[in-house]
């Protein structure tokens, strides 16, 4: 079952890169973020209830919730989409591929709990494999006061993707629910959104084409209420160290995608990236962790 689940998340994950290019236009970025998730919760919400699967979430819990959905589904978010502004995508992807480390850091800042070695080298390889991948935009892009901020907010967007990984195996350890969780964090990750577009004076318009409609409804459905479940149930049980593996082979799956779609011609440094890529996967799950040896050990609260 966490094979499946690790492989759905990554096949999801790797094509919305196709269904976010279709929301870039005349809808502010803020406003897509904030229809996206209010879609997703909206509709996790009514299923979950539907099937009397909704769980009641004490509300001495709803804090840390409220956090996840800061975390994982409104401020990262508008990190990422900022920072492609200034700097080419392909770095963000290259940046956003080392949530691994970072998420190894994280654990052993708040547990001391050391990363294993294989599983540390299989992610350095695994990022390097995206730098190889992405390498004519990492060598083209000219460094500059904006690129340099873009990194800022791609790296910032990175910890907060991470400390959410964190947050949500807490909030699993304190016996709730994946779905319940994203449901509700999935909403206030929509009004967070809304109040900083609020803030900033962004005006909420809404492109009623069917590429946009379509894109939107996919990213709320399979992106978000399907993608976010799988990925925080491998947390779970795996650990946020191997699974954030899985930003690495996101880009892998949409480059994929580029070659049959697109013409995207794999060069020699490419190719290298991607079995080097290979290699890290090879050494994070080559011994598939026992599920008490690998979930973080949330403090009860």
């Amino acid at each position: 079952m966490t094979a499946f689940l690790y492989a759905l998340t990554v096949l999801i994950w790797g094509t919305t890169w196709i269904a976010i290019a279709n929301q870039l236009g005349p809808v502010p970025v803020e406003a897509s973020i904030a229809y996206r998730f209010a879609l997703a919760g909206s509709v996790l919400f009514v299923v979950l209830a539907v099937t009397r699967r909704l769980q009641l979430i004490p509300v001495r819990q709803q804090p840390f919730v409220l956090l996840q959905g800061a975390l994982l589904f409104s401020c990262n978010f508008l990190c990422f989409y900022t920072a492609t502004r200034f700097m080419p995508s392909g770095l963000v992807s290259v940046v956003f591929s080392a949530a691994t480390i970072f998420n190894m850091a994280n654990v052993f800042l708040l547990y001391r709990r050391r990363p294993e070695g294989r599983v540390l080298g299989g992610a350095m390889l695994g990022v390097a494999g995206i730098a190889c991948l992405f390498s004519e935009t990492v060598t083209g892009a000219k460094f500059s006061a904006d690129t340099a901020y873009g990194l800022a907010l791609a790296l910032l967007g990175t910890w907060l993707f991470s400390a959410g990984n964190l947050v949500s195996a807490r909030n699993q350890g304190n016996g709730l629910e994946v779905a319940s969780v994203n449901a509700w964090a999935m909403l206030y990750g929509a009004a967070i959104v809304s109040l900083v577009a609020f803030v900033q004076g962004v005006p909420f318009e809404f492109d009623p084409s069917p590429v946009y409609v379509g894109s939107l409804v996919y990213l709320a459905i399979p992106g978000s209420v399907i993608g976010f479940t799988a990925y925080l149930m491998v947390v779970h049980r795996l650990g946020p160290e191997r699974a954030a593996y899985m930003t690495v082979l996101f880009p892998v799956v949409a480059l994929t995608i580029s070659v049959f779609a697109e013409d995207y011609r794999v060069t020699p440094l490419a190719g290298a990236g991607l079995v080097l890529i290979l290699i890290g996967n090879l050494l994070v799950f080559a011994i598939w962790p026992r599920r008490d040896k690998s979930v973080v050990p949330p403090a009860k609260v």
